[in-house]
Formats: structure tokens, sequence, C-alpha cells
């Protein structure tokens, strides 16, 4: 007996490698290769760990808001909400994809990444008081994946099995497959408490202050008007590592404003601190105030590292009129963003050419040998474009004549079945070449109408019609929209999200962010090859290939982007002076007590609380 026991034992360590080595816990789980910060660290590089606290700091907000719930679909929860809440991790700002623990004391992680345990601090409390336990954590995903946001559920399906293993200590096991990002993606939700929310309904808007354990509580509010959080005094987390140089604000004040034009006046007037700034015109137009010359604002444009994404004019595939790639390339060369970047946007913008521009994870040139070990088995599924040429959209000079754009765009609409009669773009059917540009924000009109009228010379109608917040939203869930301008933001470790955004799957699932309608079984394979990259180099090579494929598709018309944040701020602030990769970290700011007295005593402004 004895025998056939260590046999047993050692059939099942030679199978079962989970039990010949046991896992070893750690303070951090980084995407690929090791964390930055060691086990003994005290702070991230990119904080002041002498900040000072307190202050009052306002914001401004467009449109409105319902709900303080932000895990759901219904209403529009409040800005800033998640400072209420902590979640098992805190990811770092100056790395590709890091996390450290936050709830969570420790994870235990195998090299499979197959599962993943996190044992909770001790002395995590909740605002009331109350301990947070496993079950808290087990709640928290149990209700998210029945009543949750779809997106959330959408990337919980992942998991196989949450198994409590002590008063605080849960065990994730993720369903079969590759998927190294699954243990990084449970750290980053939002833990919430079970007592409290046992007795209400989870999946209702509520303007109920909620209960949290996080740095900040609702203080009060006026719905739809303005909401502001405080600082709570005895956060148990206050003096851990990964929060030491944040939360420096006693308060955090969110004003709502009916659009952007009332926002940037309210800024101009004091009314708030602090702005992040996405319009060109604005940005090069708005902010020639004596403030500004005086030093009492500061205009600041601050170099990032992020991945800038795409943005573009986005095709509807599952309207017959842009299933034809020919024809979607072909209304590009009817885009002059040249045009656009010198008489609207004063030449601030770079036009943009990959689904992952700013970043090593774009794709340039010819596919490297390591991208077309990638690239080789799709063959005859993907453009042939792809191994021969280099994306780049279509250039014009910017003096507005794109004579030989249109030239050549139809001749690429002719080779699709289209021609011109009687100055309109017909089918073989003599049906006409018709379709509606969806927007939410009329900023865009000024670069949809020149669109438009570039159209109207190939014998195209396009309309352009501007939507208010809830119906764009409505449309955009539904795909109930021809073209719209739209973007998907990129991390520097593209995963899980990327299934969202061009898999199949996504194509037939309201609320997806796979807005074209893309259902190719050969992106489907490079997302899930993505997905499975095992360390950081296969990532950025698995990632360039998918950007080759993307961008040969003519999915969109890209538009453009920048490479730095632009910031204007009433000078009441300190900041550190590094920079992280992901660019400005707000919340690692502080008042200057000395800056805020001089501002006060100079510049009037509307009363500060």
């Amino acid at each position: 007996m004895r025998t056939i026991g260590l046999s047993l034992l050692l059939i099942l360590a030679l199978t079962l490698p989970g039990l010949a080595q046991a896992v070893e816990p750690t303070h951090a789980i980084a995407m690929h290769g090791s964390p930055k910060y060691g086990p003994g660290f005290k702070h991230f590089d990119y904080v002041n760990p002498a900040a000072p606290k307190g202050g009052l700091v306002r914001l401004g907000a467009e449109g409105s808001f319902d709900s303080l719930n932000p895990f759901i679909t219904k209403g529009e929860p409040a800005n800033g909400i998640g400072v209420v809440y902590d979640s098992l991790t805190r990811v770092s700002a100056d790395e590709a994809f890091t996390h450290y623990g936050l709830l969570a004391e420790n994870m235990e992680v195998p090299d499979d990444r197959s599962w993943a345990t996190f044992t909770l601090r001790p002395e995590a409390r909740w605002h009331d008081g109350k301990p947070i336990t496993a079950d808290d954590v087990i709640f928290t995903f149990d209700i998210i994946r029945e009543k949750g946001n779809p997106l959330r559920q959408f990337y919980y399906a992942s998991i196989a099995s949450i198994e409590k293993l002590g008063p605080h200590r849960v065990k994730f096991t993720f369903k079969e497959g590759e998927n190294r990002e699954m243990p990084l993606i449970v750290g980053e939700q939002e833990i919430l408490p079970k007592h409290y929310w046992e007795g209400r309904k989870f999946d209702e808007t509520t303007l109920e202050p909620p209960l949290g354990s996080g740095a900040y509580k609702v203080e009060s509010l006026e719905a739809g008007r303005h909401i502001t959080y405080v600082r709570v005094p005895d956060y148990w987390g206050k003096d851990l590592a990964v929060n030491v140089g944040f939360d420096n604000f006693e308060r955090i004040r969110y004003d709502y404003y009916r659009d952007t034009t009332v926002i940037v006046e309210a800024f101009k007037a004091g009314e708030f601190d602090f702005r992040a700034e996405n319009s060109s015109k604005t940005w090069a137009t708005a902010y020639d105030v004596t403030e500004l010359e005086d030093g009492h604002m500061i205009k600041a444009e601050i170099e990032h590292n992020r991945s800038a994404g795409m943005q573009g004019f986005a095709y509807n595939m599952r309207r017959d009129l842009f299933k034809d790639s020919r024809v979607r390339e072909a209304l590009a060369y009817a885009f002059d963003f040249e045009r656009s970047n010198k008489t609207l946007f004063y030449g601030q913008y770079t036009r943009t050419r990959s689904y992952f521009d700013n970043s090593e994870l774009a794709a340039t040139g010819l596919p490297s040998k390591e991208e077309l070990t990638v690239l080789e088995p799709l063959r005859g599924q993907i453009p042939d474009a792809v191994f021969t040429r280099e994306y780049r959209p279509p250039v014009t000079t910017g003096d507005g004549r794109i004579r030989r754009n249109l030239g050549r765009a139809v001749k690429l609409l002719k080779a699709a079945g289209w021609s011109i009669e009687e100055g309109k773009l017909v089918n073989a059917k003599g049906a006409p070449f018709r379709f509606e540009i969806l927007l939410v924000s009329p900023l865009f009109e000024r670069v949809c109408l020149p669109f438009v009228q570039n159209l109207e010379r190939l014998g195209i109608t396009a309309k352009v019609r501007t939507v208010d917040t809830a119906q764009y939203i409505k449309r955009i869930e539904t795909f109930d929209f021809d073209m719209t301008v739209t973007g998907w933001g990129q991390t520097l470790s593209p995963g899980n999200e990327q299934r969202n955004y061009w898999t199949t799957e996504a194509a037939g699932r309201p609320g997806s962010r796979n807005f074209a309608g893309i259902e190719k079984p050969a992106i489907d394979a490079l997302v899930e090859g993505l997905i499975a990259a095992p360390d950081r180099q296969s990532l950025i090579m698995r990632t360039r290939a998918l950007d080759r494929v993307l961008q040969w598709g003519f999915y969109v018309i890209p538009h453009w982007h920048i490479d730095h944040d632009r910031l204007v701020y009433w000078n009441k602030f300190g900041r550190p002076k590094i920079t992280p990769l992901r660019g400005v970290q707000f919340g690692s700011w502080w008042v200057d007590k000395a800056l805020e007295a001089r501002l006060d005593g100079q510049v009037k402004s509307a009363p500060r609380e």
C-alpha cells in the first residue's frame, strides 16, 4: 500500500504540475515579465509622497446624471463615482500592464494562469467599519455577471468558478484556453458590499449615496447639477504603497453644464479649476485671456506614451451599402484630412494610420519575419495587400484640390458595380448611394460637412444628423446607424477587450464595440492569438499582425491623434515632477495653499467652498 501510494503521488506530480510545485504569493502581477516595483516598495515613482492633503478641486462635466450606480446600463452615472470604491488591485501608470495589490494583500497565480487566488488585507474596511471579506468579492462577481453592464458580463464569461477558501481568500478558476490577462482583469473590478446591496435592487438607478471602501464618499449632490465627494478621514488604505501620493484633495466637486461652449466659458469665469481640452479650435482660440498672461491660469501640453488608438468615420457593414471593401476604400479618398488640419485644427494633429498609433504596437512598413509566422497561415483569408504593401490613408496637398483622389475613388466604385447617372451614383438596379452620418457632438459637424461636399462630387448623398446623448447611445448600442464618428481606445497591453471590438461573436451582440460589424474568422483567430501571447515580444508581433489586417479591411476612415495631453487649469495646484508612461495622473496632484491664496487674492472667481 505504501509503494502504491508513493507511485500515485509521483504520477500526479508529473501530470499535474500545480501539485508538484507550490505557487508562491506575490505582491503584483505583470502581464508579461516582472513587476517594476519590488514587494517592499514605498510608493510609485510618479507621485510626491510628501504631497499635502486638503483643499477643494472643482471640475466641469457636460450633460447630466441620474444615478450613482455605474455598474449597470440604466441611467447616467455621476462623474467620479469610482472614487467611492476600491478594487482588488491597482494598475501602475509607468508600466505596460502591471497590477499591485490594493484590497488584495497578495495574489497566487500559476505559470499557465488557469486560476488566481487573492488574499484580502485583514484591515480592509467598508465605510461603515465592517470588514471586507471573501463573501463580498464573490457577491460582486455574481451580481455583475447576472445584472451588470453587458461589457463586464462579456469579460467575466471566462470565469469558470469562484471559490471561497477562507474568510479573506478567494480563488478564481478560468475556463480552458490561454488567457494570461484574466487575473489582471478580475483584479480591476471594484468590490461591492454584500450586506449593503442584499436589501436593494441592483439593476435599478439610484441617487442614494452608496457604501464603499475607497478614499472618498459622496458628501452632497443635486441630481443632474452637481455632486461632491469628501475624503474619508479614517480611510483604511491611506498608507498603502499603492495609495501614497494620491487622494490629496479634501473635496472633489463636479458641476454639470449644458454643452462644451458653456463649460469653457464657465472655466474662464473661474467656476471650476481644471480642464483637459479635446477641441483643437478651443485650445487655439478660447484661452487668450489676461489671466493666462499673468500666470494665474496655466495652459500646458504634456507629452505621453499612451497608444492613441483609433478614431474615425466608422462604417456599419450590417448595411449592404458598405459590405464591399472597395466601396469602403473609395469613400476614404473623399476625406481631406490635410485641409481640415490646416483650416480647422490649426495644424495640431497627426493623421492616424494604425489602430495602435503612438506606440510600439503599431504596424509599419512590411511585415517582419515574426509577423509573417502569424499571418502566413491566414493567407487567402485576409487581404493580399497585407503581405505586399504598407497601409497608408489617402493624402492630399491640403489646398482643397482632391481631384486625383476622387478619380481613384471613382475607379474603385465602378469596380464595385456603381456608376454615375444624371450626376448621381447608382448601383446596377438604379438605387442611389445614400447614407447618414450619425453624430452626438455638434463639434464634428464642421469636419463632416466638407467630407459630405466631397462625397457629392462622387454623386453620393450623405446627410449629417446630430442627436442627443440618450438617443445616440441607444442607436449605437443597437447598431442603428450607417456611419458614425467613434473610436477604440487602446492600452499598451491589448487583450480581452479586442474580442469586444472585432470578433464575430461581438458583431451580433447589442452593446458591443464591434461597431463595424466585422465577422471574419481570420480576425477572430488573430484576436485569440493576441490574448494568448506568452511574452511581451510575441504580444507586440501578434498585435501588429492584427493591426495590418484591420488596416487593409477599410473598416474606418482614420482621423487624427496627438501625442500629448492638453491641459488648462487655474494656478492653484502642485504636481509631481515625473509624468509616467500613461500620461498625466491628476489624482496625484494637490492644492498648493500659497498659490491658491495668491489666486483668490488677485482673481475674481466663483465663491470657493
